[in-house]
């Protein structure tokens, strides 16, 4: 990914990330040219807020981040929040936020209170997206490439539930430029075997335990492991990347994505600009796909968060491509969380799956055999991460930044100026 400047290699320790040379000039981080550490003669200064300059200069001096895959442990944080309380004691609030927006305004400079904050980092919330590693490592276990692009269609819509399982919105701390997020999971090899949506069987509803603790502490050949990292690599525009592996089934996915906010009237909408790769070392084959927009609706009550937009998968190699759409609400009936989608082979037209239902409830896959499946979201096992003891993390990382801070914290009255997605 050209935006997230990091390198990984897997060790017998675990993985080491180097910091490679910023693609920005280095003229652009510091105040004048004395201070650079490599100043030429063409070097001119650059206007840059005293602020921003130590941050960056920072930055860029940190040492190599050494990610010791024996200190994670299970995660134990509970990330379970709380409700609003009585939307009649923040009203005042909730209308003196409104009383600044206009429609179709920019949300970048919108200051929110600590009340509709979620107690963890945007980038943590990303790695829920990787919640179900065995669906994640089955894609490469397709016998042919039709099979392999279901299997990543399966997983792409199963992997929306865990982010978004609360009923009221709230949205994530803004990491700082730099943040890091990391984590694993570890998966026993027979439970991939056990994890394919698309069984032999003619009807089935998907319902798997997760692995017991015994399972989990299996290392080696026994066992899959599924690295992730996150970094918010920009600022203005605020873009953010993830990268997790699995390195016995030599496969990875690259993703950048850029929040943009914009206020629709008792809504606001957030766009995810950007891609994600998937990549299949073994086949030879990337699987580009895009992202649904997020509206959180009912802003001025309680608030709850639902998808839209068309996404679509594509393989250029093998002709094969995906169409989803997420549906929103109409404002007289209709279902809530509604998806379709389809999956073809471009060089013969020919559509060899379809699927409908609901993103965080039921879908039904239907393939061109004439076999249906079905997969319960509500019933579906989410394997807990790994994590590194907040002890043992780097400044840097996400949840010692927030703790740092003084963030998450729902009883802290004070307002915190983090901003909507897009600052």
């Amino acid at each position: 990914m050209s935006k997230f400047q990091r390198k990984f290699s897997l060790t017998s320790s675990g993985t080491t990330i180097e910091w490679l040379e910023p693609k920005i000039p280095l003229s652009n981080h510091y105040k004048n040219g004395a201070d650079q550490p490599f100043a030429t003669e063409q070097s001119k200064p650059v206007a840059v807020p005293e602020e921003q300059c130590v941050a960056e200069s920072g930055l860029f001096a940190r040492e190599p981040e050494e990610i010791n895959a024996d200190d994670e442990v299970e995660d134990t944080c509970d990330n379970k929040e709380d409700d609003l309380g009585a939307v009649e004691e923040q009203r005042s609030v909730i209308l003196h936020l409104l009383s600044q927006l206009k429609l179709g305004m920019d949300l970048t400079r919108v200051v929110l209170p600590t009340f509709i904050l979620e107690k963890r980092s945007l980038l943590e919330m990303y790695a829920d997206f990787m919640s179900h590693p065995d669906l994640f490592i089955a894609i490469s276990n397709g016998a042919t490439a039709e099979d392999r692009m279901i299997r990543f269609v399966e997983y792409y819509l199963t992997s929306f539930h865990e982010g978004r399982k609360g009923a009221i919105a709230k949205k994530p701390y803004n990491p700082i430029i730099g943040e890091t997020f990391h984590c694993s999971w570890r998966m026993p090899k027979r439970e991939v075997a056990s994890s394919v949506i698309s069984s032999s069987s003619t009807q089935a509803v998907t319902n798997h335990a997760p692995p017991s603790e015994e399972a989990l502490s299996q290392v080696g050949s026994d066992c899959y492991t599924v690295r992730f990292v996150a970094e918010q690599v920009s600022h203005h525009p605020p873009v953010s990347g993830f990268y997790a592996e699995c390195a016995e089934r030599k496969m990875c996915v690259n993703v950048h994505i850029w929040t943009k906010s914009k206020f629709l009237g008792m809504s606001i909408g957030v766009t995810m600009v950007g891609e994600g790769i998937l990549s299949l070392l073994e086949h030879g084959e990337e699987y580009t796909f895009s992202l649904p927009c997020a509206y959180a609706r009912s802003i001025l009550t309680v608030p709850w968060v639902e998808l839209g937009g068309k996404v679509n998968v594509n393989c250029a190699k093998t002709g094969y491509s995906a169409s989803i759409t997420f549906h929103t609400k109409p404002f007289y009936g209709g279902k809530l969380h509604r998806v379709t989608g389809e999956v073809k082979h471009n060089i013969t037209n020919t559509v060899v799956c379809r699927v409908q239902g609901e993103w965080n409830s039921v879908l039904e896959f239907t393939y061109s055999n004439g076999e249906t499946k079905y997969v319960d979201l509500t019933k579906l096992a989410v394997t807990k991460k790994r994590v590194r003891p907040l002890e043992k993390q780097d400044p840097f990382e996400s949840r010692t930044n927030t703790a740092q801070k003084g963030l998450g914290r729902a009883e802290d009255p004070a307002w915190e100026p983090c901003r909507l997605p897009g600052a």
